[in-house]
């Protein structure tokens, strides 16, 4: 039998793997040895097992995790599943590249204030944008601000300028809401080849500056906002009106990490019937509040079949839960506060499992959303 086999080392050469590596492979269960001496331990691999391990090989060269290693081995060839994995794999890798160009392009910048202290000036960016667009993105993100003082990063809403795209964000770590508005850069805005490169440009507005920006596009008669931002400063005008102020110099965190979710369920429901039941439906008492007191969490149950629902029960039992139910408790008066954002008919509520955030997306596909950081219930 040995000598059809190949022993582990010899496996390790013609394969790319290290001894310890297809050690390890094979306690996590992805790529075990064809046959072990029962007496020296030795591990001895079948000649069909090379192409596997070379497999393994490349996959980790990208750094898939481990759980899509052992997906796409197990899958037949050609399956979907495979490939999706990869995909998915490959999106992460392009928006980690993405994160990198910007960050450098930011160090950069750091840099030249560094080396030219007196000389080196921020360009200002000119933009108009529809005033009823960011009037409802400013409404739909709003309610995710934190107010607390220890954490001033997150006291702002992120306008985060994107190609062609304003994207507005806001977060209390317990919860991130995002929107968009379309933009036009107006002719001599400068700093268009940085942003080009790294990907767009972002300032934090404070809260309170950013409630008078959308008193100011809710008040005036036109279509039209002007948005001028640069020297730390932020100003909107319109009709003769302005309102103006200064930006936060306070680093916001990395949102777009967050928005990455590796959803596996995907579930479509009205707004007003998720709206009736959260409010009127059972809630259990979780000590998850930002200030470490109770709060109402609601636990919503994906069935096997999509549909959606709040528990009854709260805690599952034989009778009531089944294994292929999905769990996810979040604070109830946060996904109220999401669900009111808007004027979205039809919702899609993306999860990933009990212990990963709920996103909460307009079906049409556009529009505000919401991230819920999910509850532990003890």
């Amino acid at each position: 039998m040995e000598s059809e086999m190949r022993s582990i080392g010899r496996l390790a050469r013609e394969s790319g793997l290290t001894v310890s590596a297809l050690r390890f492979y094979d306690g996590a269960g992805v790529l075990g040895p064809a046959w072990v001496d029962p007496q020296s331990g030795y591990r001895w691999y079948a000649p069909s097992q090379l192409a596997d391990a070379r497999l393994i090989c490349r996959l980790r060269r990208v750094g898939l995790p481990l759980a899509d290693i052992r997906l796409v081995l197990a899958e037949p060839a050609g399956s979907t599943a495979a490939r999706s994995a990869l995909d998915a794999h490959l999106r992460r890798l392009e928006d980690g590249l993405a994160d990198a160009r910007r960050e450098l392009s930011s160090v950069r910048v750091l840099l030249d204030q560094r080396e030219h202290p007196m000389t080196t000036s921020t360009p200002t960016v000119r933009l108009t944008l529809d005033r009823g667009e960011l009037a409802a993105a400013l409404a739909a993100v709003r309610f995710a601000v934190s107010a607390d003082p220890e954490l001033p990063m997150l006291g702002g809403v992120l306008f985060d300028l994107d190609g062609d795209v304003l994207r507005l964000v806001a977060t209390d770590r317990y919860r991130i809401a995002v929107a968009e508005a379309a933009a036009q850069r107006l002719p001599g805005s400068g700093g268009n080849d940085v942003d080009a490169a790294a990907g767009g440009s972002s300032v934090l507005v404070p809260a309170g500056l950013a409630d008078e920006i959308r008193g100011l596009a809710e008040a005036v008669g036109a279509d039209e906002l002007t948005v001028l931002v640069g020297g730390g400063r932020v100003a909107v005008s319109a009709d003769g009106r302005s309102v103006e102020g200064d930006t936060l110099d306070l680093d916001f965190p990395d949102y777009r990490r967050l928005l990455r979710l590796e959803t596996t369920h995907r579930v479509a429901i009205e707004a007003a019937e998720l709206r009736r039941a959260v409010s009127d439906g059972p809630t259990r008492s979780s000590a998850s509040a930002p200030d470490g007191t109770e709060v109402a969490a609601t636990v919503l149950v994906v069935d096997a079949a999509g549909n959606v629902r709040v528990a009854d029960d709260v805690e599952p039992t034989a009778d009531t839960a089944a294994d292929t139910d999905l769990r996810v408790a979040v604070n109830q008066e946060f996904l109220l506060e999401a669900l009111a954002v808007g004027t979205q008919s039809q919702l899609v509520l993306e999860l990933g499992g009990a212990i990963s955030p709920l996103a909460i997306r307009p079906a049409a596909g556009e529009g505000a959303f919401s991230l819920l950081m999910p509850i532990r219930l003890g």
